[in-house]
């Protein structure tokens, strides 16, 4: 992420603080004349799930603020959803707060047994609570592995359906 689209992150996170939810993660999509802007929030409280009626509400709050930025273009498209089932890991605070569910990884390059692509259980993070530099992951037979942040592209819950 470029510095520019970084600083626009921070912004956004802050601005969604005010309203009360968190950013769980961004999404730039779309041509750079009419960029589809795709937010995936949570409440900060954390107390419900989120619903249409705070899609709308963040949706109307963020609205004004892209309108009057000279780094968005005019016409450009805002999408607000949920974080959903099958959601994003994309923050330290996720890898702590999801310890013990099923989760998926998709590697920068191969992650365990030259598999880029990895199930497993989430463990924790590495080194303790604070440290954000590696996940743990329980693989099925039981091995744990450690993977670094940085050669996660991307990490997601599994939602396991009752049987």
């Amino acid at each position: 992420m470029n510095a520019s689209l970084a600083e626009l992150q921070r912004e956004l996170e802050d601005r969604l603080s005010r309203l009360g939810y968190d950013l769980v993660q961004v999404e730039w999509a779309g041509r750079a004349h009419r960029p589809v802007i795709r937010l995936r929030v949570e409440r900060a409280a954390l107390d419900r799930p989120v619903s249409l009626g705070d899609c709308t509400a963040v949706s109307r709050g963020m609205e004004a603020w892209l309108d009057s930025d000279v780094r968005i273009p005019d016409r450009y498209v805002l999408e607000v959803s949920s974080p959903g089932l099958e959601r994003p890991l994309t923050r330290a605070r996720d890898f702590r707060r999801f310890r013990g569910r099923k989760i998926a990884v998709q590697g920068t390059e191969p992650l365990s047994g030259g598999a880029s692509r990895i199930e497993g259980t989430l463990v924790g993070l590495a080194d303790g609570e604070e440290s954000a530099g590696s996940i743990l992951v329980r693989l099925s037979g039981g091995h744990e592995i450690e993977v670094p942040r940085s050669r996660v592209a991307k990490a997601r819950l599994i939602h396991e359906w009752n049987a």
